[in-house]
């Protein structure tokens, strides 16, 4: 018994191969998009914790330099004389034929036992690492450091990209640093009764490790990634619980036939299940092995955009690991369930003797329109309280999914709406019947025209998001990089010696002195700026007092960026500890873009008083000749040309990195538009085979078969149109959730919104080609259908 009946079951997608392919083409493109978006996530963080476990970087707290530059080795054995338990570190770039490397000295003996410095492989042992200078490094370093160093070379893909490990005395050698370290890793565990840091190393400073900030930063980008990869498989499954809804409707009498043959019920939904679990596991197979494809090409860009935002390293080759391997095949299964559920309901709940009219499914269905607009208004008033009183990024998240699924669900009723509209408008018979029978349709293409919805309004809101983004991030380089030149110097005697230079050949000096520090519980940059015309004249704000600068000039309040403004819970007029002896007024809050610390800004004057010891290494520079002052400066002072920077050269650079930060979400929103084209091509194919019996009456009233062809395909596009014009304001408000909700919970800064209406209008009309491009091959079969096909109806009672 249950052999046959699983072969009358499969018999139906034998009959209907186009059906087959369009379940499992959809669940493919679902599981494809979201198993690539895991497989970058997945490299990504393998990277981190390769990074962590190698480096330590992120779970110790460390010891740095007040100025940035190196410690000298003797603070060190002072440390550990007076009881601490801190390890040196020694990093720097090793110049190779393809550029540099990332070279790290550790001391194995001294470094905390979570820290794993070499994988003592390939017959290498410690003291092979300690005494003739073997080199750890990730595989493609490896590659870039045969016939560059004198010492062996192992791959060991457990270090973090991008780095080589080797001893610190022999790092020391290769960098030409003997006798200074980069920084300390601290030990956990301390012993008691230790001397403080001020006693026995007052030049150091102790770094926690969360104060980066770079996790929150990267966990934000992954989530957003995440969330374009749950939209992506969104679309897709709709296809899926399209085709499987239509198939269940199209099998009803089939499934009737063998509940009467004696088949049980829970035997047969059992059969079902089989068939959709075997056919999950088909498409998600192909859909893994597509999403490592999209993947692969997308991953290097990635890569560019952690290093260059946010300085985290990974790897730019993909490796298959299981978690995003596995979670592929999972997602496509439980989406098919999903997709399936409400088929199997009506399965188990349906009587032996149920009527068997295919159609009545599509009929049916349109009365559900309010019950749906029912639920998105209750998302939608759920949506605006967390946007009133919601906190954090899970809320902000929450307040995404409230509105994209509310305007997904509230689609159907929007539609019979304005073919209600356009019927009420119709005179002529053909037009009438065109809107009526477009009405019927709506049912049918519903689900394809929501994950059309979603689709478009993805690409507006985050087209808008990124445009924003980009015209303030110009506007913000602009105000940052007035100065024409940036001279970078080394130590204190070449710093002296540059400034007096330039007082004498430049129209103005700005030196930049900084150190990292805390205020109000917040890692901040601190900026000893000279008070000019530059200042003035350049920066805007955000929020600002009376007379800016000139109260910061006379030492009398100080300018901090929105993230510290914002992660402190303070705003213009509210005093700011700066030190232990210095409280200063906020005059004004200024944009900070990327940066994933505060920053606060003092005068030169009131630097210099806390900060003595601090000496400026790089001055910007204003002129109104800034090649000829450059040429001057190398050709009679004897400065470096790649100690002088233009502004040209720094804005290409942040913006070629900025560009390649959206290559990625570009690429899922043109993919995730081409799913939705094809949910509307797979429905109208679906549907096509069961309209011939409303198509067979009009056509004998004498409406030829290539004006049925041509009026369904101006069905398709008129829907598309309504959708897409739905999509706009969506993506609208998408964007508006995105720059002042997602943004601030996530990077600590709140982004102007600009509007772009030539983009839209291209959108719209890229949207309507996909919509047009997708019904042309329904419409051409429609069009062709034979006559006997259309005669043959009326030899039935229908």
């Amino acid at each position: 018994m249950i052999p046959t009946a699983l072969t009358a079951l499969l018999s139906h997608w034998r009959c209907n191969r186009l059906q087959f392919f369009a379940m499992i083409a959809g669940l493919a493109l679902a599981t494809a998009l979201w198993s690539g978006v895991q497989a970058i996530n997945a490299e990504a963080r393998a990277s981190y914790d390769a990074a962590a476990a190698t480096l330590g970087e992120g779970q110790f707290d460390q010891l740095l330099l007040r100025t940035g530059e190196r410690i000298d080795q003797s603070t060190y054995i002072a440390l550990r004389r007076a009881g601490w338990q801190v390890s040196p570190v020694i990093e720097g770039r090793l110049r190779v034929e393809a550029g540099s490397v990332r070279l790290v000295g550790l001391d194995p003996l001294t470094a905390p036992g979570t820290i794993a410095p070499v994988g003592m492989q390939d017959d290498s042992n410690l003291d092979d690492f300690l005494t003739r200078g073997v080199l750890f490094a990730a595989p493609d370093v490896a590659k870039a450091l045969e016939g560059t160093v004198s010492q062996r070379v192992i791959a060991d893909p457990s270090i973090a990209p991008g780095v080589a490990l080797s001893d610190i005395g022999v790092a020391q050698t290769l960098l030409s640093a003997e006798g200074t370290l980069s920084r300390l890793i601290i030990a956990q565990s301390q012993p008691i009764g230790l001397p403080s840091l001020a006693e026995v190393a007052p030049s150091l400073v102790r770094q926690p490790a969360q104060d980066t900030g770079a996790n929150r930063l990267t966990d934000s980008f992954h989530l957003n990634l995440t969330a374009f990869g749950l939209l992506s498989f969104a679309v897709g499954i709709f296809i899926v619980h399209g085709t499987i809804s239509l198939a269940f409707e199209q099998r009803r009498s089939m499934v009737r036939t063998l509940r009467a043959l004696g088949v049980p019920l829970n035997v047969l939904i059992g059969l079902i299940i089989s068939e959709l679990v075997v056919f999950a596991l088909l498409a998600g197979a192909i859909g893994v092995a597509l999403g490592y494809v999209i993947a692969a090409v997308l991953l290097p860009n990635v890569a560019a955009t952690l290093q260059g935002l946010y300085g985290a390293s990974v790897a730019g080759t993909l490796q298959l690991r299981s978690e995003w391997w596995l979670s592929g095949m999972a997602i496509a299964v439980v989406g098919t369930g999903l997709a399936a559920a409400g088929a199997l309901w009506k399965i188990a709940k349906m009587p032996i003797l149920a009527s068997a009219r295919p159609r009545a499914w599509a009929v049916a269905s349109g009365e559900t329109a309010w019950r749906l607009g029912a639920l998105a208004a209750l998302l939608f008033v759920v949506g605006g309280a967390i946007a009133i009183w919601g906190r954090g990024l899970t809320l902000a998240f929450a307040l995404l999914a409230c509105l994209l699924i509310g305007a997904a669900l509230i689609l159907p009723l929007l539609l019979r709406g304005a073919v209600w509209f356009a019927n009420q408008r119709a005179r002529s018979a053909m037009w009438q019947w065109f809107w009526a029978d477009t009405r019927q349709q709506v049912p049918g293409l519903s689900l394809a025209l929501m994950a059309l919805l979603l689709a478009t309004a993805a690409n507006v809101g985050v087209s808008t998001m990124v445009s924003s983004f980009r015209v303030t991030f110009v506007d913000f380089l602009d105000q940052r990089l007035a100065p024409e030149l940036f001279i970078r110097v080394e130590d204190e005697a070449q710093s002296l010696e540059v400034e007096a230079i330039l007082l004498s050949e430049a129209r103005e000096v700005l030196p930049l002195l900084s150190t990292e520090t805390e205020i109000a519980g917040v890692p901040t940059d601190l900026f000893g700026v000279r008070v000019g015309p530059t200042y003035r004249e350049n920066w805007l704000f955000l929020e600002d007092t009376p007379n800016v600068w000139d109260r910061v000039e006379d030492g009398r309040a100080v300018v901090v960026s929105e993230q510290l403004a914002r992660r402190a819970d303070v705003w213009t007029g509210d005093r700011l500890v700066i030190s232990s002896n210095l409280i200063l007024p906020i005059a004004a809050i200024v944009a900070d873009y990327g940066n994933p610390l505060g920053q606060a800004l003092i005068s030169e004057t009131v630097f210099r008083d806390l900060y003595p010891d601090l000496v400026a290494t790089s001055f910007g520079v204003r002129t109104d000749d800034p090649t000829a002052l450059r040429d001057r400066l190398t050709a009679e002072y004897g400065l470096p040309e790649t100690a002088i920077t233009d502004q040209s050269r720094i804005k290409a650079f942040s913006l070629g990195v900025f560009e390649r930060t959206f290559t990625v979400t570009g690429a899922l929103n043109i993919l995730t538009l081409a799913v939705a084209a094809f949910a509307i091509l797979m429905s109208l194919l679906t549907l096509a085979s069961i309209r011939v019996p409303q198509l067979a009456p009009v056509w004998a009233l004498g409406l030829t078969r290539r004006k049925l062809g041509q009026l369904e395909l101006i069905r398709a596009v008129v829907l598309a149109m309504v959708t897409t014009l739905l999509a706009i304001p969506l993506g609208l408000m998408l964007a508006w959730v995105l720059l002042s909700y997602v943004n601030v919970e996530a990077f600590g800064w709140k982004l102007p919104i600009y509007l772009f209406p030539g983009h839209y209008a291209l959108l719209t009309l890229f949207a309507l080609l996909a919509a047009a491009l997708a019904a042309l091959w329904p419409a051409i079969r429609l069009a062709r259908t034979p006559p006997s096909a259309l005669l043959k109806v009326f030899a039935n009672d229908r």
